[in-house]
């Protein structure tokens, strides 16, 4: 009669069976299988496919793993033996899964008993969507989530990946989309779109056809976007994003919800604009446009991402700076009703840093922002990635980078791992360069979650946070003292906003002789590692303090 089924805690019992001592496997599928919340009952090896149905009896299992990795002939017949002897155990709702090498896989999967058979190779990701109920061998839209909060969820403890695509020509992106999703190879396709895309949209008449892809894929109507998202639907069905524009903003807003479903907004405070030379815009109109974006995908609760502090980690400013942008962003989004709410960390910004210090301002970025998360309904959800301008031109040493920069990350436990090829300094990234670029993020990830050292607690790591967060509120309480009594919250309004930047409490080297910014701050990297600013005489470092004290006389 059929096992009696309550609300109780599934139980999965696994062993490596008959003969075969290699239990390596069977481990690692009982460690994923806690992960997802199951109870698990280790057999252990060589075990006889009697012991097995005995004790998948006498624990009321749920799931029977078992595994065999010698010759395909003998595993065959065992195999083809223990689904003969356990099937009425299959009758009464038994689930039941095999794991070997390819080739007793192979013949395994003929047999027809088993619900899922794995050979090694597939990513632990995929077996813990397995073990948290996708009961398909192959992907349907239905097993996988199609907001991103839900696929987060789906994949702990497991970031989702992401990892930014875009070819010259629509037909070319499509196809290359279409081998990424067959390939599983990542969450979230962010489609990378040409300039007169971002800006030119909806005015042809300014697009210019000599650069007609140029930094992206060239869609030019609503039915490109559509036929880019209609590849994607296949494989493991990843998530699509583009880039929020530089003009038209909500229109370009509505068209990614209608075409794409954007997964979420991704959007600068003090960018794409006039000042960096990517928008019509100027500072103060740009802001307000921003803040408008955000509230309307916070209306419709899609999630929001502020790529901003890297923007001015890329141009040189100081760490500081950095961590205050984060704060910036957090807040803002907050203040326009957002509710999940995505903070982009992107380390190796600038280039030069080590690890130790990058980690430390990762670490007072999150720590400064946790206090929002507190008030109302604000989610926080961590993504990181790796510096854009930090990869050598060599493959094997941009392998090597990717790879060291992700295990880094992983001491965040993001829930969201934003890959950036390892081809990134010579060209960019075609479908297989982006399969194997998250293949080589998806074994740090594994890596770090099977046991990473918590680096966290290193006491140089933890000063340099502290000394972070303290420095930060001066930078902050600067900003608000440029309002006036009027202005009720100097940290969203933005004519405050845009003066901290003209006035040059906001600044990075990079904005010299910029007509929007001061452009008069010096940074290097010290000792230690960490960008900090300097007195652009003698070198020295100075205090947020000290620097904006004499903002008023250089």
């Amino acid at each position: 009669m059929p096992l009696e089924r309550t609300t109780r805690t599934k139980t999965v019992i696994a062993a490596a069976l008959g003969e075969c001592v290699h239990v390596a496997g069977i481990l690692n599928f009982l460690r994923l299988a806690e992960a997802a919340g199951w109870r698990t009952v280790f057999l252990g090896p060589a075990t006889s496919i009697q012991h097995v149905l005995e004790a998948a009896r006498r624990e009321h299992a749920d799931m029977v793993g078992v595994s065999y990795r010698l010759t395909p002939e003998t595993g065959e017949r065992l195999l083809a033996q223990f689904a003969e002897e356990a099937d009425d155990l299959r009758a009464t709702g038994v689930r039941f899964a095999f794991g070997g090498t390819p080739p007793v896989a192979e013949r395994v999967r003929a047999i027809g008993f088993f619900e899922r058979v794995f050979e090694g190779g597939e990513p632990a990701d995929a077996v813990l969507a397995y073990l948290k109920g996708q009961t398909h061998r192959h992907l349907v839209a239905d097993d996988c989530p199609q907001t991103v909060v839900e696929r987060i969820k789906w994949k702990t403890p497991y970031p989702i990946i992401r990892h930014h695509f875009g070819l010259p020509t629509v037909e070319a992106t499509q196809d290359g989309i279409a081998h990424i999703a067959r390939a599983h190879a990542l969450d979230v396709i962010s489609l990378g779109i040409d300039q007169d895309a971002q800006a030119n949209f909806f005015h042809p008449e300014r697009q210019d056809p000599r650069r007609r892809g140029a930094g992206g894929v060239a869609v030019r109507s609503p039915d490109d976007y559509r036929a880019l998202y209609r590849a994607s639907q296949c494989g493991n069905f990843p998530l699509m994003r583009t880039y929020s524009g530089s003009d038209d903003f909500i229109r370009l807003a509505q068209l990614y919800v209608d075409t794409i479903h954007i997964a979420w907004c991704a959007i600068p405070i003090f960018w794409f604009n006039q000042m960096d030379g990517r928008g019509p815009w100027d500072l103060s109109g740009s802001i307000r446009e921003h803040q408008n974006v955000m509230r309307w995908y916070g209306q419709r609760g899609i999630p929001v991402e502020l790529n901003e502090p890297h923007h001015w980690g890329m141009r040189d400013a100081p760490d500081v700076i950095f961590v205050v942008a984060a704060y910036l962003s957090a807040y803002n989004a907050r203040a326009c009703g957002v509710r999940d709410y995505i903070a982009q960390l992107m380390f190796n910004s600038p280039p030069g840093l080590s690890d130790r210090m990058d980690l430390a301002k990762m670490l007072a970025c999150l720590e400064i922002i946790a206090p929002l998360a507190e008030q109302e309904e604000f989610h926080i959800w961590r993504q990181t990635r790796t510096g854009l301008l930090s990869y050598p031109l060599k493959p094997d040493s941009a392998r090597a980078h990717l790879a060291t920069s992700v295990y880094l990350q992983m001491a965040l436990r993001p829930h969201i791992l934003h890959v950036v090829g390892h081809t990134e300094a010579h060209h960019a990234a075609t479908a297989q360069d982006v399969i194997e670029a998250c293949g080589l993020a998806r074994r740090a990830i594994e890596n770090a979650i099977r046991g990473q050292p918590d680096m966290t607690h290193d006491p140089a790591i933890q000063q340099r946070k502290a000394e972070l967060l303290g420095e930060a509120q001066v930078t902050l309480a600067a900003i608000q003292g440029l309002a006036g009594p009027a202005v009720p919250d100097p940290l969203t309004d933005p004519s405050t906003l845009a003066r901290a930047v003209t006035v040059g409490i906001l600044d990075a080297p990079h904005l010299q002789n910029n007509p929007f910014a001061r452009g008069r701050i010096a940074t290097r990297i010290d000792a230690r590692g960490a960008c900090v600013a300097v007195d652009r005489t003698d070198g020295h470092m100075l205090t947020e303090t000290e620097r904006i004290a004499r903002l008023g006389t250089e």
